[in-house]
């Protein structure tokens, strides 16, 4: 005997549990584990060279995917992603690791471009975002990890407009960095980051203002900032730096 056929079609299009990214002029925030430590490249062209950091006990181990290492730049969507969460979590609002958002707004929110190059450049963001590997014991909210991981757990663009421009972005962030959001373990950025041309530049924010925030300074020495910015010049160079002209 056969089971009677449903009359209704079955839900091809199931809703996702979504945060939908809505919270304009969100206060920008940074987790603290990327703002100490280097995870992303400084470097404006694509990044293929592993790396390893070591500081004390703390280690992380960065690795490429066939597009190059996520750069201080692709942190934007990382920084927009975590605002519009802790806003929310202070309306409290419920929140997770997969969201939405308008690829409109998270470019104005971080001061890029809006033309079509500006869309191509956040697609770029995102498939370093996904394909760079972390492996780390550094703690985040907490936890200790031994894994690999990507930044991002994926990205999906949800509408495309027929000139190539994104309408909606589905991302579903990595527990490393959505474990930061839920613990508080993240700091405010000044909005003007975001005008920072250089990735150095950014870089040295970051550390300042992890370092500085609760004491009025802080001391480092010369090889330690050259490590903690990520980058691979000589003691020499990274001393006699050109911010002009610095490829990382």
């Amino acid at each position: 005997m056969t089971s009677a056929r449903s009359p209704l079609l079955p839900d091809r299009h199931p809703q996702k549990d979504l945060f939908v990214c809505d919270i304009v002029d969100a206060v920008p925030k940074g987790d603290m584990a990327s703002m100490e430590h280097p995870v992303f490249t400084l470097s404006t062209k694509p990044d293929m060279k592993p790396r390893r950091y070591q500081n004390g006990d703390n280690s992380i181990e960065v690795s490429p995917s066939r597009y190059g290492l996520a750069t201080v730049h692709d942190r934007d969507v990382l920084i927009y992603c975590i605002s519009q969460c802790m806003a929310a979590l202070n309306e409290g609002r419920k929140v997770n690791r997969s969201m939405r958002f308008k690829a409109h707004d998270l470019l104005v929110a971080t001061n890029r471009q809006t033309s079509g190059q500006g869309y191509q450049l956040l697609k770029d963001a995102l498939r370093r975002l996904q394909g760079t590997q972390i492996e780390t014991n550094i703690r985040q909210g907490g936890k200790e990890y031994f894994k690999v991981f990507g930044l991002i757990e994926s990205a999906e663009i949800v509408r495309e407009t027929r000139d190539g421009r994104m309408q909606d972005v589905e991302i579903t962030l990595s527990d490393w960095v959505f474990d930061a959001i839920e613990n508080n373990h993240v700091l405010t950025l000044n909005k003007q980051y975001f005008f920072l041309r250089k990735p150095l530049e950014r870089r040295l924010y970051e550390l300042a203002r992890k370092h500085c925030g609760a004491q009025p300074k802080w001391k480092c020495g010369l090889e330690l900032l050259r490590d903690k910015c990520g980058s691979g010049s000589t003691t020499k160079e990274f001393t006699a730096i050109n911010f002009e002209d610095h490829r990382g």
